[in-house]
Formats: structure tokens, sequence, C-alpha cells
């Protein structure tokens, strides 16, 4: 069983899933930051001064002036402000993960085409192993 185990660690498959696994929550602390510190702030200065993470409803009916008021008396809360923070945090790596495979596609196109024979090519192979064949 070890050396089964063994066998499938060391398949590149799963060594390059550990990777992507490493770099994408890497990837997820930036766009967090991102987020909450460059994107968020501007875009409630935009919006009066408000403050997305503080958008909340008390579901006891009680009006609390932050989020972390409503928490520390332990007031149930529907925290949409923070599904907004979520939502704008996956639009983003969703489109840096699109324009990741887009180039990578683009990268992978380029050397199909290096490797692709024109009709040319492939008429002048044929005919150069038809005359190695004869001799």
């Amino acid at each position: 069983m070890f050396q089964e185990f063994k066998a499938f660690i060391a398949r590149g498959n799963v060594v390059d899933l550990a990777v992507g696994i490493i770099m994408g929550s890497a990837f997820t602390a930036i766009v967090s930051s991102l987020v909450s510190d460059v994107i968020m702030p501007p875009l409630g200065l935009l919006l009066g001064g408000i403050d997305f993470s503080d958008f909340f409803v008390s579901l006891n009916g009680t009006h609390y002036a932050t989020l972390k008021a409503a928490k520390d008396v332990g007031a149930a809360t529907l925290n949409y402000g923070l599904f907004i923070n979520a939502i704008i945090k996956f639009l983003i790596v969703a489109f840096a993960v699109f324009i990741l495979v887009k180039q990578v596609n683009r990268l992978q196109k380029k050397e199909e085409a290096a490797t692709t024979l024109t009709t040319d090519q492939v008429l002048l192979t044929e005919i150069r192993d038809a005359l190695q064949k004869r001799l």
C-alpha cells in the first residue's frame, strides 16, 4: 500500500494539483486584500462613506450601529454586505482565471501551429520516404 501511495504522489498531476492549490490560496489572500483594502474603500466613499462590510440586517429587529456590535451581543444577522464583498472577490478571481486560461490557450495554439506541416511539407516528406525505400 505504501508503494502505491508513493507512486500516486509521484505522479505529475498530483504535484501540479498541489502547486495549484497552494498558488490559489496565496492568490485568494491577494484578491481579498485587493477587494477589502483597495476597491471597497473608494467605492464606499463614492457611495457616501459606506462600508459594505457593515451592511447587515439584524434578525431580532434591534438596530445596531455596526456588525461587530451586533455580533458582540450575539444577535443573529443577515450579512449581505459581506456577501457583496464575496461576489466582488469571486468576479476578480474569475476574471483572472479567464485571462490565464485565454493566454494558455493562445500559447498552445501557437505551439500547434508551429508543429503542423503544410501540404508541401507533407508531400516532400512522402517523396523523401519513398526515395529512401528505393535505396
